[in-house]
């Protein structure tokens, strides 16, 4: 993924020690280096100290951010003292950018509360998100009210605000692609394209017979079947599985990479059950697990909700996701269950992992019609998990999202699967059942539910339930 740039407000107030807003400037744009932020800010030269406190001041700084706009992804206002919170809200209005913005303000010492070393950026912090509530500006604030830039708490902080903006980023103009159409029996996988689509979130279909038919015309030996082919035998163990089926799925796979990259697409949800088996002879499972372990998230039944959250995870957790169902409860524990797919869980999931067949449908549709999942055990992980939906009676945009454990308990069964331990999770199933929502969830080996909480609830205005 992309750096991710923050332009930097330095506020200042005359009142106040300058040395401070020098030291604070300095502080910010180490911290950032450090951590492997990029940053644009006013330089020493521009105004004094490349702080803003003047109108002259906010201008500067404005004309500076949209000079960089396509660049900056969010807004860091750094308060080494009081500051000027009228400079600091002009700054960003007139920037016109439209980016998360976090506020921190640095702590005073009890031993330096005379004029050459306090700072007052506790009450100054207050100023400064009055003035942009009035201004109806979006902000962000750090987990204690004051804290020091060098720190390790504000380098937490510094992280999900990282995470924050690359999930609002990453919902911008975002485009899916939908392979098929939902199954006759997967109601649960409805969805609103046009809701979708007011948030700014396009989907591109196409017909699963178009993919099929152009999979009919591609040669055996054509380049992209073959380096395809390589692809998935250097991707997991294929020992077991015929080679007709490796070369459908290396066809099949190929077409799907073009057509994703035509249309310029961040991810798909593609049918499977049971046309796939029945009329071409292979599951789509690893083929999907490739997509999403390379972070192009792919979603099974054409969950498209699902795979929007897949795709949000990843952008929190710069890692891929999986998609999975809420499946069995596990041993009389009510805080852990069992999360389970067929599978086409990243590789990246797994202890070991291995290509096989998916052992529900083969009776149904015969054995040699089902090889191409990627099956094993989740590794014991941090998880954060995650829902959205479109809800079409309200006309919004619905979420859920929370943090577990996947555990190391003994469980033998087949596909992709894992144990996972979540606090309170007979409460999260009585939410999920009473909202109506999907049996599928999304989740990744990452710890950034507060960041997926603040992006699409505060940011973007979304009904999200955090679950604790």
């Amino acid at each position: 993924m992309a750096r991710v740039t923050f332009g930097v407000i330095v506020g200042n107030r005359g009142f106040f020690p300058d040395a401070l807003a020098k030291e604070g400037r300095r502080d910010i744009l180490k911290v950032l280096k450090e951590s492997g932020y990029d940053s644009v800010a006013l330089s020493m030269t521009e105004t004094k100290f490349g702080a803003v406190e003047t109108f002259e001041d906010a201008k500067k700084c404005a004309a500076l951010f949209a000079s960089k706009a396509d660049k900056i992804d969010g807004i860091i206002v750094t308060l080494p003292n009081f500051g000027e919170e009228r400079g600091v809200a002009e700054a960003v209005k007139r920037s016109g950018l439209n980016v998360p913005i976090l506020i921190q303000a640095e702590e005073d010492v009890a031993g330096q509360m005379a004029m050459g070393g306090r700072r007052d950026s506790f009450c100054g912090k207050i100023s400064v998100c009055n003035n942009l509530r009035q201004a109806g500006i979006l902000f962000t604030l750090t987990t204690s009210h004051t804290v020091k830039v060098v720190s390790d708490e504000f380098k937490h902080d510094l992280d999900e605000f990282a995470a924050i903006c690359r999930v609002v980023k990453g919902l911008k103009n975002v485009r899916f692609g939908a392979i098929g159409s939902r199954p006759a029996a997967f109601n649960t996988v409805r969805y609103s394209e046009k809701i979708l689509e007011f948030a700014d979130i396009a989907i591109e279909p196409v017909d699963l017979y178009e993919i099929l038919a152009k999979v009919d015309r591609l040669a055996d030996k054509a380049p992209a079947v073959r380096a395809k082919l390589n692809a998935i035998r250097k991707y997991t163990n294929v020992q077991t599985i015929p080679p007709d089926s490796l070369l459908k799925m290396a066809k099949f796979g190929a077409v799907i990479d073009a057509w994703v990259k035509e249309k310029e697409l961040a991810g798909t949800a593609i049918q499977c059950w049971t046309a796939l088996e029945e009329y071409f002879g292979i599951v789509p499972c690893a083929l999907m697990s490739m997509m999403s372990e390379s972070l192009r998230p792919s979603a099974c039944e054409v969950d498209i909700t699902g795979l929007l959250a897949m795709h949000i995870l990843q952008l929190a957790g710069e890692s891929p996701s999986a998609l999975l169902d809420w499946n069995n409860n596990f041993e009389g524990d009510p805080n852990k269950c069992v999360l389970f797919h067929c599978s086409n869980l990243p590789k990246s999931f797994f202890k070991a992992d291995r290509m096989d067949f998916q052992e529900i449908i083969a009776g149904s549709v015969g054995k040699d019609n089902t090889f191409g999942t990627i099956v094993g055990r989740i590794k014991p992980s941090p998880a954060t998990f995650c829902r959205t939906s479109t809800d079409d009676v309200e006309g919004l945009l619905r979420a859920y999202v929370g943090q577990g454990t996947f555990t190391n308990d003994k469980l033998e069964t087949f596909g992709g699967y894992g144990v996972i331990k979540i606090d309170n999770l007979q409460m999260l199933l009585n939410y999920i059942c009473q909202m109506g929502f999907e049996h599928h969830v999304a989740v990744n080996l990452c710890q950034r539910a507060g960041a997926i909480t603040e992006a699409l609830g505060n940011y973007l205005g979304w009904d999200v339930y955090r679950h604790v």
